[in-house]
């Protein structure tokens, strides 16, 4: 499939700089290299980095921003299309777009996967064939008929995650009273409670508030057809299942969420009014610019929900300019046959995408002035954050000064964009260096501010570790809590290094928290990037910038951990089911992102000369297509550990560039002098 232009966010940009305009303006290493000669290491790098810098050059837009497709799974257009079911808003060309993108995803078995060569998974696989019904796909069809014949084996509905079967009850196929119960009454709870909402980490608290709502109004919209072939018994769809035991967690909550049913019977009606207008309110007042919810595709997905079943109109500003930013999300391609598809992205990554981009191409040897890096730096400063958000009811004092992973998202700044913004600003040579000096001292306040109790960094909270919110029947379904990882605390120290703050003691006790944190294999776990090699390849390059020497124990077991997995091919590659088996850690296909990982740990580590490293460029230059750019599949992404995976399409491009340019540079191009 090809990206088509289409004017919007969601798509590469209308209008960019060409490739030979790229390689003409860059010194070193723009300059087309001579063929390298067989054997030559060196020689390959150079070229492969000449190429790889002008291509993603040319993917800038205009207006200074990166910003790749951003892929997950079917159900982010499955939902979609019943959204517009359930509000009557759909339309025939949008329902084929999205269908004919559903059908491509669907593997031979008939089932639909997570990620790239991933296992079939049930819900993913119900909201799939859900979607291909409402876009007309007859159940008798051999694509259907095989989907829904797995389903079955695997318990058809009843054995689906929450958030599918509430999709669902949405339309009588399945029923509200058989869900986990959500009060909106939860809106009321103190910050100090047990399961208030800031006990949840932000993306799961901007869905379950709208969804308390939702679960108390239960609405039904008339169902265009029945779901039978998805029960295994379409007499007895929900057959009752014994409750874990009361002495257990998981018993004592499945008990409360009885008791709230009860509740939901008797709830006085002047205080769950209250309780959802209190609600409606949260929910309008963290609406961004743009209409969107966080800058991510299911809280507005839900909000709109929410909303119209209080009577808000679907002409109601709210309501039209949350819609509006819904089809923002929509990537519109063509499949092999030239007529459009239609893919929903979870959520777009400008921020992200442009300082990792800004990192690659100053580490290429880009000079720090060319043109294209002032521009992304002017664009990031423009988009610093400067208002309180809902990390305040952790940290009220502290002043604000990070950056969100979106275009729109002041009330979710995250530790993890901030780190990379500092350390992509200080690569480049701005003409007012005294706006990005002030601009990189909030940021620097600002995360250093956000750090947790136990000495490290969580993406977007401070302490964000309750143990409760797990607990509830209602969630189901990915990561609920925001608790620190190492991959977002290497960043955090290894910018703190690159500013000179790594005697802060808070920095101090965030070294002392990676080493603890060190797997006995030598690797680190990656919350937010696939897995451990992503976990290793950020906390090498921080612990080293921040001065561990190269014989500390822990720098050479990581080393040890890293050559023992790289692959025959010479890549490295680890699979999404390594955050479900410990057998996977470190095993995969090779990628392009994951072998630039490898390498920007195996150079901070000083390892250039060794063999690994040899065969790691020689995988990245063999690999690599004419145009510049690498080809990856597979996801290399996190959103849920296991639960939700991603491909960042930029990814395959700034992570092996920035590890060729530390290859031929011999390190980061940073800001300090004399690094």
């Amino acid at each position: 499939m090809t990206a088509t232009t289409d004017g919007s966010t969601g798509a590469l940009p209308s209008r960019a700089p060409s490739a030979s305009d790229a390689t003409a303006e860059t010194t070193e290493p723009g300059a087309p290299a001579p063929p390298p000669t067989p054997g030559d290491v060196p020689g390959a790098a150079r070229q492969a980095t000449a190429r790889a810098t002008a291509f993603l050059l040319s993917l800038q837009d205009p207006a200074g921003w990166w910003k790749g497709d951003l892929d997950t799974n079917v159900t982010m257009d499955a939902e979609d299309l019943m959204l517009r079911q359930f509000l009557g808003i759909g339309d025939a060309r949008t329902t084929e777009a999205a269908a004919r993108f559903i059908r491509g995803e669907q593997r031979d078995d008939g089932t639909w996967a997570t990620f790239h060569g991933g296992p079939g998974e049930l819900s993913t696989t119900i909201e799939g064939y859900v979607a291909l019904r409402l876009a007309g796909d007859a159940p008798e069809a051999p694509h259907m008929a095989k989907a829904s014949a797995w389903i079955r084996e695997q318990g058809g509905i009843a054995a689906s995650r929450v958030f599918t079967r509430i999709w669902l009850a949405l339309f009588g196929w399945w029923k509200w009273a058989d869900l986990p119960d959500l009060p909106p009454e939860l809106i009321a709870f103190p910050k100090w409670f047990p399961l208030n909402i800031y006990d949840f980490g932000c993306w799961a608290r901007q869905t379950i508030v709208p969804l308390t709502i939702v679960s108390a109004h239960r609405p039904v919209r008339p169902a265009p057809f029945a779901l039978d072939e998805l029960h295994t018994d379409p007499r007895n769809p929900n057959p009752p299942r014994p409750l874990a035991p009361l002495t257990t967690w998981d018993g004592a909550f499945q008990r409360l969420d009885k008791a709230l049913h009860l509740y939901h019977k008797v709830a006085p009606r002047r205080l769950r009014r209250s309780a959802m207008r209190v609600a409606a309110r949260w929910i309008i007042e963290r609406q961004e610019n743009d209409g969107c919810w966080g800058g991510i595709q299911p809280p507005a997905v839900y909000s709109v929900i929410a909303l119209h079943l209080l009577g808000y109109d679907l002409d109601h500003p709210v309501l039209r300019e949350g819609l509006a930013s819904l089809d923002r999300f929509a990537v519109w391609r063509e499949d092999g046959a030239g007529a459009p598809v239609r893919m929903i992205e979870a959520c777009q990554s400008p921020v992200w995408d442009t300082c990792l981009a800004t990192i690659a191409l100053a580490d290429a040897g880009l000079p720090r002035d060319h043109p294209q890096l002032v521009k992304a730096a002017d664009w990031m400063l423009d988009e610093q954050i400067d208002r309180p958000g809902d990390w305040t009811v952790r940290r009220p004092t502290l002043p604000s000064g990070g950056w969100a992973f979106e275009f729109e998202n002041d009330n979710y700044p995250d530790i993890d964009d901030t780190a990379e913004v500092v350390l992509a600003l200080r690569r480049v040579e701005h003409p007012d260096p005294q706006r990005v000096e002030d601009a990189v001292r909030r940021a620097v306040r600002w995360t250093l501010g956000m750090q947790s109790r136990n000495g490290a960094w969580g993406a977007f909270d401070a302490d964000n570790t309750s143990p409760f919110p797990d607990r509830l029947p209602f969630c189901d379904f990915g990561e609920v809590i925001d608790p620190p990882s190492a991959d977002v605390t290497a960043h955090v120290v290894e910018m703190a290094a690159d500013v000179g703050a790594t005697h802060d003691p808070r920095v101090r006790r965030g070294i002392e928290w990676l080493l603890a944190e060190q797997d006995p294999t030598g690797a680190w776990f990656g919350r937010w990037g696939t897995n451990y090699v992503y976990g290793t390849g950020s906390v090498l390059p921080a612990l080293i910038a921040a001065g561990l020497p190269l014989s500390h124990p822990a720098i050479r077991r990581a080393v040890s951990w890293l050559e023992s997995v790289q692959n025959e091919d010479g890549g490295w590659g680890e699979d999404q089911r390594s955050y479900r088996d410990r057998e996977w850690i470190g095993r995969g296909a090779s990628t392009a992102s994951q072998t630039g990982w490898a390498l920007m740990a195996l150079l901070a580590a000083g390892e250039r000369d060794g063999k690994a490293v040899e065969r790691g460029v020689a995988y990245l230059a063999a690999t690599q297509r004419p145009d510049g750019s690498w080809d990856e599949p597979y996801f290399t992404g996190t959103g849920f550990p296991w639960d939700f995976s991603i491909n960042y399409h930029l990814y395959r491009q700034v992570f092996p560039l920035t590890a060729l340019g530390r290859y031929l540079g011999g390190g980061p191009a940073g800001a300090a002098p004399g690094r």
